[in-house]
């Protein structure tokens, strides 16, 4: 009787160690971490954008002068690349080219522009998704003078400085506001000294590479 009460305790203890044995084999493993990367605003970009502009002229000719605004607007396109750094500096490069409109007439003669563009460096600070910046550089735009005989144009060449918000709305789309102040300097046209300098709002849009 022992005998067999020997064997049954030996059975016993093998099947539970069987068991055992089984049993941390199936423990689950621990699901691991995914590693998300950060954001980042380094790269190209292409983008779209809008707004209003407010042009000042001053004209002159020997003995007299005077004062002109003209409200207009603008739409074009944008293209740059940005480099950003560990501390969330973001230095960058841009140029711009719009269809910038501003029109007024005086006694039978038209007045305006009708394009602008510029080239500007950028520097920002990222907070993730959202990068405050300033940027500056050099600016241009064409005006003309026609009407009574004359019908000229000048390209203009001076400088810009702004400052914008731009919000990555995905990892590959932005979204932008931004003021500017343009300096064209100036130009004789048609026998008329014509200075020109500009406010601008813009709202734009752009796919990041």
């Amino acid at each position: 009787m022992f005998k067999t009460f020997a064997v049954a305790a030996l059975a016993l203890s093998v099947s539970t160690a069987v068991y055992a044995a089984d049993a941390v084999e199936q423990i689950p493993e621990a699901p691991m971490a995914v590693e998300t990367s950060a954001f980042t605003w380094t790269g190209a970009y292409v983008g779209i954008q809008g707004g209003a502009g407010w042009l000042n002229g001053d004209f002159s000719v020997p003995g007299a002068s005077a004062s002109q605004d003209f409200d207009g607007g603008m739409v074009g396109g944008f293209v740059g690349y940005n480099w950003q750094f560990g501390n969330g500096f973001v230095a960058g490069v841009e140029g711009d080219f719009d269809y910038n409109w501003n029109e007024e007439s005086f006694g039978g003669i038209d007045i305006g522009t009708d394009w602008s563009g510029a080239v500007r460096g950028r520097i920002g600070y990222a907070f993730d998704r959202v990068m405050v910046y300033g940027a500056g550089g050099w600016a241009i735009t064409n005006g003309y003078v026609e009407g009574l005989g004359v019908d000229e144009s000048e390209t203009f060449n001076g400088w810009t400085v702004g400052a914008g918000v731009d919000f990555a709305v995905t990892d590959n789309m932005f979204i932008r506001g931004e003021y500017r102040y343009n300096d064209f300097g100036d130009k004789d046209i048609g026998g008329l000294n014509v200075d020109l300098d500009q406010h601008v709002v813009k709202a734009g849009i752009a796919v990041k590479f």
